[in-house]
């Protein structure tokens, strides 16, 4: 069984965190994101170090450092899903284009939040919510 660890850590810390781990050629699992029991954001950088996942957290922040420049695709991918899903900034990382969302879903909404909205609501937003049989 691997053994996990997790470390919290501020904004601050991603980049040379991750600068050292490149360096040692330890590998990014995956970054992952989630809004806490008290609604912050969690912000976790999986690494494999030998048998342990190291996994460092940045809680109650929205906007962090972008780690592609140091991981490429592995970093970017998440990154760039984190932020159309949750609306999350990662400084540097180049969100121009949508990933996986078409361009116009929640376009008069704004940016993000589409995980943490009920089915309902998004249903009113998009006009696809269905009419109740009385």
């Amino acid at each position: 069984m691997q053994e996990y660890k997790r470390i919290e850590i501020t904004k601050d810390q991603v980049v040379p965190i991750a600068e050292q781990m490149r360096k040692k050629e330890i590998y990014l699992v995956m970054i992952h994101g989630f809004l806490n029991k008290d609604g912050q954001p969690d912000i976790s950088y999986e690494y494999a170090v030998g048998p342990v996942i190291e996994s460092y957290h940045v809680v109650g922040e929205s906007t962090v450092p972008s780690i592609t420049e140091i991981y490429d695709t592995a970093a970017e991918w998440p990154e760039r899903e984190l932020n159309e899903l949750f609306g999350w900034t990662f400084e540097g990382l180049d969100t121009s284009k949508r990933l996986f969302l078409p361009y116009d879903l929640m376009e008069d909404q704004g940016k993000g939040q589409i995980m943490v909205k009920p089915l309902s609501e998004l249903r009113k937003l998009n006009g696809t919510e269905k009419e109740e049989s009385k």
